[in-house]
């Protein structure tokens, strides 16, 4: 498929299978996502450190991105089976974030690919000499995908990262090993990316590849494409308020009902739906 078909599988198409879970489980099956919020979490980890793994292995750029955008939506079924409000609400906002990021990178391969005409990651090296804005927007890119602070990937991978931590329908063990084995997957995230791109942009140029291709750097509208993806990316990661305000009130809600179907909190208070309160970043102020 061509680049915009990728970044509309990656950004748009992809996140349906999410979206489906949270308002068909959450919202008409709660009960039976509480049966089988377990098995939401197990496929949330096997997604994140299989998929992690897959790409790494991958010598094909195309794949090797594709492969790291399944990973990181592992993410979205923990947050999903976290049954907190942050979890819930880090969900969707990873949905929200990947869908710039992993549209922003199949732009790039299709503009790679346009350059060099192969996809390849043993036929390119060097380029970076060359396209000094292919080379930032790469980098730039690839910071964001490996959820460096300052980006929504951050915010999003803290947000399930906590909300599972801090549930109390999972025990300590369950959630011990969850993290441990999802922080694998993270780790693993910058090893396959900042590899791919010292493949792609460091190194010796690769001599046949320069005499038969001209590498010209990128245009102005592919700078413009990239920019309008970035600023909303850089955008969330520095005040998440913008996005998660939009939701939250929704998600409260689900997560509500999801929590009185729970069988180990059902001596808890129950939540009332109608005045559930929206999540905010800002530490509890304890009464006086």
């Amino acid at each position: 498929a061509t680049a915009p078909v990728h970044m509309l599988l990656a950004g748009i198409l992809l996140k349906m299978g999410g979206y489906a879970l949270i308002r068909m489980n959450a919202g008409m099956l709660p009960d039976a996502h509480a049966v089988f919020a377990p098995v939401l979490v197990i496929l949330g980890i096997v997604n994140i450190v299989y998929a992690a793994l897959t790409s790494f292995a991958q010598r094909n750029l195309k794949r090797k991105i594709a492969y790291s955008s399944i990973s990181h939506m592992g993410f979205v079924l923990i947050g999903i089976a976290s049954f907190t409000d942050l979890g819930m609400s880090g969900a969707v906002m990873q949905m929200i974030s990947h869908g710039l990021i992993g549209a922003s990178l199949f732009f790039l391969v299709g503009a790679t690919y346009d350059r060099t005409h192969t996809l390849m990651l043993d036929e390119m090296g060097g380029v970076g000499k060359r396209m000094g804005k292919m080379f930032a927007m790469w980098t730039t890119c690839s910071m964001a995908s490996l959820a460096l602070p300052g980006m929504s990937g951050f915010v999003a991978e803290v947000m399930v990262f906590v909300g599972f931590a801090t549930s109390d329908a999972y025990g300590s063990f369950f959630k011990v090993l969850v993290i441990v084995l999802a922080a694998v997957g993270v780790i693993l995230t910058p090893i396959y990316l900042l590899s791919m791109l010292r493949e792609i942009l460091y190194g010796p140029e690769n001599k046949e590849l320069v005499a038969h291709e001209a590498l010209i750097d990128a245009e102005p509208r592919e700078v413009f494409i990239i920019a309008c993806l970035l600023v909303p990316i850089i955008g969330i990661g520095l005040y998440p308020k913008i996005v998660t305000q939009i939701y939250d009130a929704t998600t409260v809600q689900l997560t509500a009902r999801l929590r009185n179907s729970v069988p180990t909190l059902v001596n808890e208070p129950p939540v009332a739906l109608e005045n559930a309160p929206i999540v905010s970043f800002a530490p509890p102020i304890s009464p006086r």
